[in-house]
């Protein structure tokens, strides 16, 4: 008895579009999964990136005084790299830097690997706070030299 082979039943498009639409989702969780890893990776060799807590904080405290001695800190400490008009050489332009006090503290205190050396030994946390409070009023300064720099004319 001879069995005769039997065609297959014809399998409409629904199945295979329910396929293409689950391999399509797999893909993209994968995809999304990668770019997570990627961008925790990535922001922890970042020191370009505010931080979120900026938001949350309170500034630092800020008054002529302070801002005049971190000045005199930042022209002993800090201009051979950043330039005495902190408008960047060696190091970046540090006026408008656009982080917290937080961060720019850190920076500050424990420096950026190959590029910028730690203070942390050399300065203490008051030492730091002034040079901080020194950084944040360049953000509203006028470019050095010009009519409309107010803002640290008096302590040069």
């Amino acid at each position: 008895m001879e069995n005769p082979a039997r065609p297959l039943p014809e399998i409409g498009p629904g199945p295979r579009i329910a396929a293409a639409v689950l391999a399509s989702c797999v893909a993209l969780a994968a995809a999304y999964g990668l770019s997570l890893v990627l961008r925790s990776v990535a922001s922890r060799g970042s020191h370009q990136q505010p931080t979120p807590e900026a938001w949350f904080e309170t500034p630092a405290p800020s008054s002529p005084a302070l801002i005049s001695q971190g000045r005199a800190l930042f022209l002993s400490s800090c201009a051979h790299c950043h330039g005495a008009d902190a408008t960047g050489d060696e190091g970046p332009d540090l006026h408008d830097v656009g982080v917290s006090d937080r961060y720019i503290s850190n920076i500050i205190t424990f420096g950026i690997k190959h590029e910028m050396p730690s203070f942390k030994k050399k300065l203490g946390h008051d030492e730091i706070a002034r040079l901080t409070a020194y950084i944040r009023s360049l953000d509203d300064a006028a470019p050095p030299g010009s009519d409309l720099d107010t803002t640290t004319a008096n302590l040069r």
